[in-house]
C-alpha cells in the first residue's frame, strides 16, 4: 500500500485577494517540512488550504490520490479527519466555557471513546488535576499541550504546526516538539511545521520551504 502523501499543488489562495500565487508544496509520510517567510508571505493561509479549512482560487489539494474537492464543512469527514491542526493562538482555539477534557474529548464525540482522553492527556504531560479547569484557569503553554492531545485524538496521518511555539517558553516548546516527534515515529504521520523560528525549524525540519511576500 502506498505510503500517505499531502500536497499542495500550483495553489492560488487568499480572502479578497490572493496572499499566494501559484504554491507547490509536498509532506511524505514521516517527514517534517517546515515552511518559512515573513508575515504577510501566506505561510497560515497555506496551511488553511491544506487543512481544508480555506477553499483556493484555484490549484488542488491532494490526499494520497484523491483531489479535495470540499472545503470547510463541505470537506468529506474521511478526509478531513487525517488532517490535525495545531494553531498559534491556542485561546482562540478552545471555547472558554469548556474544561480541558472537554475540549480533548470533542473530536471523540462520535467515537464514544472516553478512555482515550486520560490516554492523550498522559501523552501531552497533563496531569488530571488541569483536565477539569478551563482555558482561564491554565497556562498558555498547559492549553497548547490540550490543543495537542485534541489534535491528535482521531490519529491523523498529518499534523499542521502553524505557529504552534509562539505562544510558549523553550522547555514546552520543545516538550511539545518531542511529543510529535514520538508520534511520527510511532505512526509515520507528516507533519508541516510552520514557524519564524530558523533554529527550531532547523532542529526539527527535514527540509524547509520559504514563502517570499
Amino acid at each position: 500500500m502506498p505510503l500517505p502523501v499531502l500536497t499542495a499543488e500550483n495553489i492560488t489562495a487568499g480572502y479578497h485577494h490572493p496572499v499566494i500565487t501559484d504554491v507547490t508544496l509536498t509532506i511524505h509520510s514521516g517527514q517534517t517540512v517546515g515552511l518559512a517567510g515573513p508575515s504577510g508571505s501566506g505561510k497560515s493561509t497555506l496551511a488553511r488550504v491544506l487543512s481544508m479549512l480555506l477553499k483556493p482560487f484555484s490549484g488542488t489539494v491532494w490526499l494520497d490520490d484523491i483531489p479535495v474537492t470540499g472545503f470547510r464543512h463541505r470537506a468529506p469527514r474521511e478526509l478531513r479527519t487525517r488532517i490535525g491542526v495545531l494553531f498559534q493562538q491556542p485561546r482562540l482555539s478552545v471555547d472558554p466555557r469548556m474544561t480541558l477534557r472537554a475540549a480533548i474529548a470533542e473530536p471523540l464525540r462520535t467515537t464514544r471513546d472516553h478512555n482515550r482522553v486520560d490516554e492523550l492527556a498522559e501523552l501531552v504531560m497533563l496531569t488530571p488535576d488541569l483536565l477539569g479547569r478551563r482555558a482561564h484557569e491554565v497556562s498558555d503553554g498547559q492549553l497548547q499541550r490540550a490543543c495537542l492531545a485534541r489534535a491528535l485524538a482521531l490519529r491523523p496521518s498529518f499534523l499542521i504546526c502553524d505557529e504552534m511555539t509562539t505562544m510558549l517558553d523553550a522547555s514546552t516548546a520543545a516538550a511539545l516538539v518531542g511529543v510529535i516527534r514520538d508520534y511520527q515515529a510511532e505512526t509515520g504521520a507528516g507533519v508541516l511545521a510552520i514557524s519564524h523560528d530558523s533554529v527550531l525549524l532547523d532542529h526539527w525540519a527535514d527540509e524547509t520551504v520559504r514563502l517570499t511576500s
